[in-house]
């Protein structure tokens, strides 16, 4: 075990993350419409179902596991939740806004106030306990009826629709609330645009002119987001929310290492160059003309909004690290990493096939504060593993425990290396639905949820043996690992 002096910043941010659509369940209770999320059906080929040529947004009930609807039942249980989270001391609690609980068509104009009373509660439950409350206003939610009618954020008009939800949120919890971010994984789409964009190949998905023409009227929506915020309190701070993976050339051959430059730039520069720094980056010419985009359609006042309103900071997720290979015959491609790339000979990799680096986390959060020079939050990290439990649903996770130890020490050697990092906070720091499978099997909280993939146990909370140990963790403000 590591002896290593750690190090973070007084007033450091530590908490845990998770989503609606993943654990609230109650998916038509009090108003709620219907979102992508529920659309999407359940098991291990969802991302394969959702990216063929036929899917087009039909519910079909048959396909749909348990708990993809259903979640965890946080909606009526998030005040045994939120104590949960105290007891172990977080700092802050990472939650979105389900946008269908709102507005559940997306296109309304008056929203629905049982779903902003919910909201409410949640905040002052979290206030309650001293835990900050870090909302995402969209994480993977978007409301089915825009997917559907409008074709996604191919579509304009979705920017008049989310600046209405936004300024609907930003207004009522403004005050309350400090920290925001607009968009979740807004980069995932150059791999998965129905997560974060709601568009599939039967509208649009298959051609990258869509998937950025979506990205500048999301960055459009941000900067809008981010100009309500701070005109409602000067204090909020509104963040991006990106996902990153490290990426490295499979040796020094200048071919590779070329591929990676341009990796890097697509996949993780390209949406904080627009959002961080406010204006399209200088290499944007040479993707269009890779990835056969024309001219975008850009409003009048579009990029001096852009440039007007960036974030304040820049969140983000991470899991893993990629490597790249242009000159070889034949890849040795990892199975489960879901950015691709080649496996790394260096790197272990978990049961889905997630290839581990803890170093890498610290190379992120250099490369991005070495980039941009704004705070960073990383917002997720965490290992979805198979948990076994005993007669009493005691969880022995060290498995869980030395992965994070290893992400928290190389976050403080980030640190020391003078990177500004705000806080952390592990994904599904109570077990929830898979976003990839829809499933509960694969778990990553410090909380164990009586619960399988069909829906059979009682839903009740356990603590596993990583409750105590992050428990610790957060009272030595990141020096006790052990």
């Amino acid at each position: 075990m590591s002896n290593k002096t750690t190090v973070f910043p007084d007033g450091f941010l530590w908490g845990g993350a998770t989503a609606a659509n993943q654990l609230e369940g109650a998916y038509l209770s009090d108003g709620k419409g219907l979102s992508v999320a529920d659309a999407m059906p359940g098991g291990k080929q969802r991302f394969q179902v959702l990216g063929s040529d036929t899917f087009n947004w039909e519910i079909d009930e048959d396909k749909f596991i348990y708990p993809n609807h259903h979640g965890i039942d946080h909606y009526h249980r998030f005040k045994e939740d939120i104590a949960l989270f105290a007891k172990m001391g977080f700092k802050c609690y990472r939650f979105s806004i389900a946008w269908t609980r709102i507005f559940p068509k997306g296109d309304e104009a008056t929203p629905n106030e049982a779903g902003l009373k919910f909201y409410d509660q949640v905040i002052d439950e979290c206030l309650k306990h001293g835990i900050e409350p870090v909302i995402t206003i969209s994480h993977y939610e978007m409301p089915l009826h825009l997917a559907r009618e409008y074709g996604g954020w191919k579509n304009r008009k979705l920017i008049d629709f989310f600046e209405n939800y936004a300024t609907i949120v930003l207004t009522r919890y403004g005050k309350k609330v400090k920290y925001w971010m607009t968009f979740n994984e807004i980069n995932s789409a150059f791999h998965f645009p129905a997560l974060s964009q709601g568009m599939v190949k039967a509208t649009g998905a298959g051609d990258y002119q869509n998937v950025f023409q979506a990205w500048h009227n999301q960055f459009v929506a941000s900067a809008k987001a981010v100009k309500i915020g701070h005109e409602i309190n000067p204090d909020m701070q509104i963040g991006c929310m990106i996902i990153y993976a490290t990426t490295y050339s499979i040796d020094a051959n200048p071919v590779n290492q070329m591929a990676t430059l341009a990796q890097n730039q697509e996949f993780n520069f390209y949406c904080t160059d627009a959002q961080v720094r406010g204006e399209y980056p200088a290499y944007q010419q040479r993707i269009f003309e890779k990835y056969g985009v024309t001219e975008l359609e850009i409003g009048a006042d579009d990029l001096e909004l852009m440039k007007k309103y960036a974030v304040d900071y820049i969140g983000f997720s991470y899991y893993m690290s990629s490597a790249v290979n242009e000159t070889a015959d034949e890849e040795d491609t990892v199975i489960g990493n879901l950015l691709g790339g080649v496996r790394n000979p260096f790197l272990e990799a978990s049961e889905w096939g997630w290839q581990i680096d803890p170093e890498g986390l610290r190379i992120a959060l250099n490369e991005l504060y070495d980039r941009y020079q704004k705070p960073l939050f990383i917002v997720e990290n965490g290992l979805g593993a198979i948990d076994k439990v005993d007669e009493n649903f005691y969880v022995e996770d060290d498995y869980r425990i030395d992965y994070l130890r290893r992400h928290i020490e190389a976050m403080s050697d980030a640190v020391k290396d003078g990177v500004d990092l705000m806080g952390y906070t592990p994904w599904g720091c109570i077990d929830l639905v898979s976003a990839s499978t829809g499933e509960m099997s694969k778990r990553y909280g410090f909380i164990y949820v009586d619960l399988d993939d069909n829906g059979e146990g009682t839903m009740d909370r356990y603590e596993k043996k990583s409750f105590n140990w992050y428990k610790q963790v957060i009272e030595t403000n990141g020096q006790n690992l052990k």
